[in-house]
């Protein structure tokens, strides 16, 4: 994660100079409305440090802010570390409840913006509101002895470490503060879904499924079913995600642009459009629907990626772009700190602009209140499929796995690799690693502790 100062104010980051209250009550109430975020005291809006905030100035700030907004909004006093020394911070989570100002307005947060809804938003967002209960609910019968995987809390609490963000209580109290469980140690259904070793026992439908099709239609030209694959994908969300990408990744043509001595290897879907539209999938279905879980068609012309439930809150395809407001807060914000989300709020921008600007229809968007729908063209004449080794048809789940760590990172250690495959003897892993060099995938540099392995 990038230090404090060198990021910029966003969907869940605020910077003020001074401890004014009325900002400061403005700023509480839209984090609180929306995703929730981080409130920095003494920092201008381009991360340069002003005059000191005392506690004592901050504390008190702090109280006058509350006693603006109906309910009160609440928040957890934090100091933050930084090179030139501690800042106050004020973390707010998304709430429940609509909060309104003392003097009637309702503010939500859009970008670096503080603004208020409109009338038809109140009563969207409104009737929306209360999804947070379900996120929040006990699973029936489940424990977390019985049901969390106690390595994925692990390498969640890794990755939060690399993210800047580590835990310093225990792993119980960090999960009851994301969410995870309730105050009596009960796993919820954002905990069961970030956490689960089968959250499918509980939820049938939380996973996907991926099909690809040979022809630009769901049948072949018999009339039959035309797929070429179907996989079933399971487990816990960050490995839905996983399984979703490493999937689509393997069936994608490639292809190679030459500009000038460079060879360039082209995917035929961008990777991060690919990617955002995923995790946004897997961030923001509805998961009270059951008997659909979320599906990825890859025909011969495109590709689609469809998540039961329509847009939440005052989200309408008119204002994608613009705004952002999360049905699952706690599961958004469990994937952040996995490092699957990078900045909230941008994926939209991001993948509509490297549609673009690699020679793609820019992504098309469908709602229909009960099913949103991405859709990713490819380019007429794109790449064609490359010739792939006959040994890769057999190559298991975690060579996969590295080879699109990999590509994604540039290169990979046994460490690294250990890290991808908790549970595995090392041993494993090694034959893994010498697997791929001997047939040519990877290349092995240095040796000892400084070995790491490239794509060849």
């Amino acid at each position: 994660m990038k230090p404090l100062q060198n990021r910029q104010p966003g969907q869940q980051l605020a910077f003020l100079p001074h401890p004014d209250v009325e900002p400061l009550a403005e700023t509480m109430l839209a984090f609180a409305n929306n995703s929730g975020g981080l409130i920095v005291l003494g920092l201008d809006f381009y991360g340069n440090l002003t005059d000191e905030v005392f506690p004592e100035d901050a504390e008190v700030a702090l109280h006058e802010a509350m006693a603006l907004t109906r309910p009160p909004v609440e928040s957890t006093w934090q100091e933050i570390p930084t090179a030139a020394g501690r800042l106050i911070g004020f973390r707010v989570e998304r709430s429940r409840d609509l909060h309104t100002m003392e003097d009637g307005r309702i503010l939500t947060r859009t970008g670096t913006d503080n603004r208020p809804l409109t009338a038809d938003e109140i009563i969207q967002i409104s009737g929306d509101r209360t999804y947070g209960d379900f996120e929040e609910g006990v699973v029936a019968g489940a424990t977390v002895q019985a049901d969390f995987d106690n390595d994925l809390i692990m390498e969640y609490m890794n990755k939060r470490e690399e993210r800047g963000a580590s835990w310093v209580g225990s792993r119980m109290e960090l999960l009851f503060e994301i969410g995870a469980i309730t105050n009596e140690g009960l796993p919820t259904v954002a905990g069961m879904l970030l956490f689960g070793k089968n959250p499918q026992a509980y939820f049938p439908q939380c996973g996907a499924v991926f099909v690809r099709f040979d022809h630009e239609q769901p049948r072949s030209e018999e009339g039959g079913a035309g797929y070429g694959r179907r996989d079933e994908i399971r487990g816990p969300l960050p490995r839905v995600v996983e399984q979703l990408w490493n999937t689509v990744w393997n069936e994608m043509r490639t292809g190679a642009v030459v500009r000038g001595l460079e060879r360039t290897e082209v995917t035929e879907y961008p990777a991060f459009a690919v990617r955002e539209a995923i995790i946004n999938a897997v961030c923001h279905r509805d998961y009270r629907i059951r008997g659909r879980r979320i599906e990825v068609r890859m025909y011969a012309d495109r590709l689609e990626i469809i998540s039961p439930g329509g847009l939440p809150g005052y989200m309408t395809l008119e204002n994608l772009v613009e705004e952002h407001f999360s049905r699952n807060p706690r599961i958004v914000n469990g994937l952040f700190y996995w490092g699957y989300i990078e900045e909230l709020g941008l994926g939209i921008d991001r993948m509509i602009e490297e549609m673009v600007e690699l020679g793609h229809n820019p992504p098309a968007f469908r709602d229909t209140g009960h099913v949103f729908t991405v859709r990713l063209e490819a380019k007429s004449g794109g790449p064609q499929k490359a010739i792939q080794p006959r040994w890769t048809k057999s190559m298991n789940e975690r060579q996969a796995r590295a080879l699109s760590y990999v590509r994604e990172n540039g290169s990979i250690t046994n460490r690294e690799y250990a890290r991808l495959c908790d549970g595995v003897s090392p041993e494993t892993l090694r034959r893994d690693l010498v697997e791929l060099v001997n047939r040519g995938a990877l290349l092995k540099i240095g040796s000892k502790k400084g070995t790491h392995y490239i794509l060849k």
